[in-house]
Order: C-alpha cells, then structure tokens, then sequence
C-alpha cells in the first residue's frame, strides 16, 4: 500500500481484537517510538523493546509481555532473534508483522543480516500468522519477501499506488538554494527537505535560517537526544522545515506535510517514490519537488 495508505491498521486492529500480543519488527528506533507514542496516546498498551532502552525498561516490558498486558510489541530484527528462545516462546502471540518489509531485500543481504533470519521464529511458533508491509516494493522484492518469509503459497494484497492529491515537479535550476527558499515562499506548511551528504544537511538548515526560514537538520549521525528534539520539533510544528538525509522520515506519521524536496536524486525510484510519499497524508494538497541540475 501507498505512503499514508494505512498500512499499520492492518496490524494494529487485528492485536486489539485478537487474545495476545501482536509483534512488530520495525527497522528503526525513532520509527518504533512514534509509533508507540501514538498508540498510547490512543489507550492502546503498547511498548517497543530496543537497546535505546536501559535494562530496568526493558525488564519492564519483557514482565507486562509474559503477563499479557502488552496489546502490541515493537523490536528490531536484531532482538527478535536474541529473544525467541527464552522470551517469545512464552509469550501468547497473536501475530507477527514485518513492517517496512523491503528492508528484508534492502538490508538483510547487507548490513543487517538479521532479517533473513525472521522466519527463524516461525519454527518456534508455526501456528502464528505473519503479515509483511511495505510502501516500496519491486515486483522482485515481493517475491523475496514471501521466500523468506516462507510463506506457504503466494499472498498478496495490494492497493494501487496512485496519489492524486500529491503534485510530482522536477525543476531545472543551477541555483538550487535559492531556488528551494522561492519555493518554500510559495508553498506554505510543513516541508523536509532532502540532500545525500550529512553535512550538507546543516549547510542548508543555516542557510534557510538566514533566509528567515524556520528549519533544523537531521542525520544519523546525531545522538540519540537529539533526534529524538529535532524530530518531536517539527512534527508539533515549532520547526517548519526539516534538512535530512533519508535517515528521516520512515513510517513517521505527519500528515500535513505539504512539502517535499529532493535536493539530489535518490539511490532508486522507489526510494524517491517512498520519500516523496511523505508529503500530503492527509489527502490534502502537497507538492513532490526534484531539483535537478545539468551535472544530476
């Protein structure tokens, strides 16, 4: 399904109605966190379990687990691996969910070799469902996803991924800089802004703010503090515009973002497709813009 397309319902009200707890593998901590925090703020008893946390908070969550007071439980493939023999096995799972699912493609034969190890769990616990979602999957990356997955036949649903409400414009310019501050003039609300470098991040976030543009950068580089400031920021809105590389944005739920700006081209379609997706969640108008120079 689409950026915004509601993908995490497709998890979160079978947990609410099923006995049990539901798993969520998530890719990242600030991904896991905003999901949290949303869930809690709806009544809905939910934790994530990740090395952010300090031994007593995890303890914590691992007792309201094995108690079954925990509705949903968000962790890493990584301690998904290190606690299925000891804390999973003794959980009531109702299902388990790979979300951002592309990441098994994306970074399972990589960096995180942990997620070609998910179904590992499914020979612990065989009679558990399992649900993977993804916004950004090739026709090749949905079959490699289900292999290993294991799943037993192929399965999948799929909406289309048209947003009509969502403007796609590449501008030429040799001037991107002051290109991108006369388009925030124009386009008002919220906006990230896109670049590949770290450093440029903060080149362009010092920039807009001399232009008198509210704006602030983010990369994974940044502790965790941090992140956490300049991401709970501009999403209450005491930050119009956030300078990123694409360490920032996945699954985040804001749905008035209303522009989105590629400074420099991204690795692939589908990540320009995911990262532009972010603007205009809320079915109002929002703009895709890709800046391009004639050396891009």
């Amino acid at each position: 399904m689409p950026t915004g397309g509601g993908k995490s319902i497709c998890y979160q009200l079978p947990a609410l109605l099923c006995e049990g707890t539901a798993v969520v593998v998530s890719p990242l901590i600030s991904l896991m966190k905003d999901q949290v925090e949303s869930l809690c703020a709806n009544g809905v008893a939910a934790g994530a379990l990740n090395s952010s946390n300090d031994e007593t908070e995890n303890a914590v969550l691992r007792r309201a687990c094995m108690e079954g007071s925990l509705k949903l439980l968000y962790i890493s493939p990584e301690k998904l691996i290190a606690e299925a023999n000891y804390l999973l096995r003794d959980m009531h799972i109702s299902l388990f969910a790979i979300d951002e699912a592309h990441c098994i493609s994306q970074w399972g034969y990589d960096f995180r070799p942990s997620y070609l190890n998910i179904a590992e769990i499914r020979d612990l616990l065989p009679r558990v469902p399992v649900l993977a979602l993804t916004a950004t999957a090739t026709p090749e990356v949905v079959n490699d996803i289900q292999e290993r997955l294991r799943f037993k036949e192929k399965n999948v649903f799929q909406k289309s991924f048209a947003r009509k409400n969502l403007a796609y414009i590449v501008r030429k310019t040799e001037d991107k800089l002051n290109t991108l501050v006369y388009i925030l003039g124009k386009v008002p609300g919220t906006a990230i802004v896109y670049v590949r470098n770290r450093k440029r991040t903060k080149e362009i976030a010092v920039m807009l703010q001399q232009a008198g543009i509210s704006a602030d950068f983010f990369h994974a580089g940044l502790n965790r503090d941090e992140k956490e400031l300049r991401q709970a920021r501009w999403k209450n809105n005491e930050c119009r515009v956030i300078v990123s590389t694409n360490a920032f944005g996945m699954g985040i739920d804001k749905p008035d973002v209303r522009l989105v700006v590629h400074m420099d081209m991204p690795g692939s379609l589908e990540e320009y497709y995911q990262e532009a997706g972010r603007g205009g969640r809320d079915e109002k108008k929002a703009f895709a813009v890709a800046l391009c120079s004639s050396t891009d």
